[in-house]
């Protein structure tokens, strides 16, 4: 099978790599694979992650029978910065058509405008375009006009640890077309529109990272991140119970729960327990006060930052996902601790009933909900389209349109003259000029205490 319209979404998790597939939005496979090369949500091994990359995208071209070469891949919201952004420029000085190729520039503009140093962008959320400095509009395209404007926020990535992650899939022999912001890809699939426009709280409780998002009016108001996750917990165990890694993890998932009061001292099972002869037999109950101790000083932490934003307040509640919310008992012990509403979401697709691919489930599900704006964004940042091609094909057949393509030395006129764009702009926006500094102003605070 082409894969020409398939979307396929890779997770690329500290203990393992998932991989999902959709055809016309609707999930034709999904695999998740052991991953060594990663610690606390960082690439610290790029073969090894490369090596887990390569392994579930084969696998997952297995089951669907696909031919995989491209993928769109998740960045966790501990690598986001977010920054207001917004620019204008020239369309015509007679007026005419808004194009696809006007939409890149703009964007374009206003990115380079935000972009701050050592860090790369990764998705532009469009507010809204300005026509001529006073029409609002969400899609400028075929209206007419003379100067352009967007406005809208920038997503940002280390440029290091973002190298890491496409040079990996990269090694893996694929390629990666664009970046999602995680916590968005999850919101699409986790929330309701409700709870997307009210506000909640994502709480991933992934394998070495933990973190919590706040969701509010479909945008991200605030994350939380905690570097101990569920390989921690099965850390403690090991220790504790004097027992390798592996079987460590392995009873945890079989005996384990995060409410040691639904655990029971009369089931009881066998380890294999360094020192000891033979087999050492323990009760659920004790590893379950293992689990519980480790969930409660995650959350614990992860608390305080929500209290100071006041996120325990929104109507939305808690929504539980990633591995860890496996554990029985997790949503009850974090809505007694943290005084909320919560519950436990896992995709309900057959193949994939497993909180562990909310994310990669959410990747392609957001990508496929895109908008023809969300792409032209993107294409402006990567330079190419959703199938990966170079927008040189999109330009060549602009020429043949009556509108033609912006030369080099219409470019450097629309930078010589961008004062007069400005004190163009302002001209048209007078009547209007304190609501908005009230809404700027309101932004500049917004993204001040984005982070804590």
């Amino acid at each position: 099978m082409d894969n020409t319209n398939l979307l396929v979404g890779l997770d690329i998790g500290t203990t393992s790599v998932k991989a999902v597939v959709a055809d016309a939005g609707k999930v034709i496979g999904a695999v998740a694979v052991p991953n060594k090369g990663m610690r606390h949500g960082n690439i610290v091994d790029i073969d090894e992650t490369a090596n887990a990359i390569g392994y579930a995208l084969k696998e997952i071209s297995k089951k669907t029978n696909a031919n995989i070469y491209r993928v769109v891949t998740g960045i966790p919201v501990g690598m986001l910065q977010l920054e207001a952004a917004s620019d204008l420029i020239n369309v015509s000085d007679n007026g005419q058509e808004v194009g696809n190729s006007d939409v890149r520039r703009v964007v374009r503009a206003a990115i380079k405008s935000a972009i701050k140093s050592e860090r790369e962008p990764i998705a532009f959320l469009t507010s809204r375009f300005l026509i001529d400095g006073k029409t609002e509009v969400d899609d400028p395209r075929k209206m007419i006009a003379h100067s352009l404007a967007v406005q809208g926020i920038v997503l940002t990535a280390p440029a290091s640890p973002l190298h890491n992650i496409k040079k990996a899939i990269e090694r893996a022999g694929y390629q990666n077309n664009f970046f999602i912001p995680t916590p968005l890809a999850i919101a699409s699939v986790a929330l309701n529109e409700s709870e997307r426009t009210f506000g909640s709280v994502i709480l991933d409780l992934g394998g070495g990272v933990t973190t919590a998002t706040v969701i509010h009016n479909g945008q991200i108001k605030y994350a939380n991140i905690d570097f101990e996750g569920g390989s921690d917990i099965t850390n403690d165990i090991s220790s504790v119970l004097s027992t390798s890694k592996k079987d460590a993890e392995q009873i945890k998932l079989d005996y384990g729960y995060a409410d040691y009061l639904l655990a029971s001292k009369k089931n009881k099972f066998a380890i294999n327990s360094a020192g000891s002869n033979g087999q050492q037999m323990v009760d659920e109950v004790y590893l379950s006060q293992i689990i519980n101790a480790r969930i409660m000083q995650i959350v614990e932490r992860i608390e305080k930052g929500l209290i100071k934003h006041d996120a325990l307040k929104l109507p939305g509640g808690i929504i539980i996902t990633g591995g860890s919310s496996l554990l029985q008992g997790i949503d009850d012990i974090i809505a007694k601790k943290l005084n909320v509403k919560t519950r436990v979401y896992q995709p309900d697709q057959i193949g994939m009933r497993n909180p562990v691919y909310s994310a990669a489930y959410g990747i392609v599900n957001y990508a496929y909900k895109m908008s023809d704006i969300d792409f032209l964004a993107i294409s402006a940042i990567y330079g190419k389209n959703t199938l990966g091609e170079s927008n040189d094909s999109t330009e060549k057949s602009n020429k043949n349109s009556k509108r033609p393509v912006i030369s080099n030395e219409t470019k450097g006129k629309e930078e010589y003259n961008k004062p007069e764009l400005l004190k163009r702009e302002r001209r048209a926006q007078s009547n209007s000029i304190n609501n908005k500094k009230n809404k700027d102003k309101g932004i500049k605070n917004f993204f001040k205490k984005f982070f804590d």
